[in-house]
C-alpha cells in the first residue's frame, strides 16, 4: 500500500480545501478534508499525513490534540507567502515541513513522500517529546527550576543554594513536581525533562 495515499487536510477555507482535494485526487492521494481540529478529533483517522493551513496557535493545538490521542501524524504546514520566522515557529511547534500556497500537486506529493520518510524515524520520539512538554507545562516556574536542578544531578541543598530557598522548600517543590509530572521516581522526572528537551 502507498504510504502517502491518505492526506488529512485541515483548513477553514472551503474553496482552498476543495482546490487541494481536486488537485490531488488525480494523483492517487485520498484527501480527508476537515474544517477545524475539533472536527478532526471527532473522527480520528487511523493513518496519514496532516496538511494544515498555518494560523496562530493551530499547530500547537493540533499537536496537543494528537498527544491526547496518543498518536502522532507528520504535520506539513502551509500558508500564503510565509516569512522565515513563521516557518521556524511552525517547525518548533511540531511541523516537519512547510510549503507556500498556492501549491502545485507535484510539490504536495513530494512533500508528503519526504514527510512519511521522516515520520518513520521521528514518530514515537516526537510523540514522547510532545507529551513530556505538555506535562512540564503544568509546572510552576519554581517547580521547573527544581526539575532542572534534579535533572542536573544536584542535591536538595545545592538546588536550594542555587535558588536561594531552603532544602525543605526544595523538597516541597520536588514532591509537587513529581506529582504533576505523574512520575513515581526521580528517574522518571529526569526522563521527562530530557524528552521535553529541558536538558540534553
Amino acid at each position: 500500500m502507498d504510504l502517502i495515499s491518505n492526506l488529512i487536510l485541515i483548513d477553514t477555507d472551503m474553496r482552498r480545501r476543495a482546490a487541494i482535494s481536486h488537485a490531488l485526487s488525480g494523483r492517487g492521494i485520498h484527501v480527508e478534508p476537515f474544517e477545524t481540529i475539533s472536527e478532526l478529533a471527532g473522527a480520528w483517522p487511523r493513518s496519514g499525513v496532516v496538511l494544515i493551513h498555518d494560523e496562530a496557535g493551530r499547530i500547537t493545538e493540533l499537536v496537543e490534540s494528537m498527544a491526547r490521542h496518543g498518536e502522532w501524524f507528520p504535520i506539513i504546514a502551509f500558508s500564503e507567502e510565509p516569512d522565515p520566522q513563521r516557518i521556524v515557529q511552525a517547525v518548533l511547534d511540531g511541523a516537519i515541513d512547510y510549503i507556500g500556497w498556492p501549491i502545485a500537486p507535484a510539490e504536495i506529493a513530494d512533500s508528503l513522500a519526504k514527510a512519511m520518510a521522516r515520520a518513520e524515524s521521528l514518530g514515537n520520539a516526537k510523540l514522547r517529546e510532545v507529551m513530556a512538554r505538555a506535562r512540564v507545562e503544568r509546572l510552576t516556574r519554581r517547580e521547573r527550576e527544581v526539575l532542572g536542578g534534579v535533572a542536573s544531578g544536584l542535591s536538595n541543598r545545592l538546588i536550594g543554594e542555587r535558588l536561594s530557598i531552603s532544602p525543605r522548600t526544595v523538597e516541597i517543590h520536588r514532591a509537587n513536581m513529581l506529582s504533576k509530572l505523574g512520575a513515581t521516581h526521580t528517574s522518571d522526572a529526569i526522563r521527562i525533562a530530557i524528552e521535553a528537551a529541558l536538558v540534553t
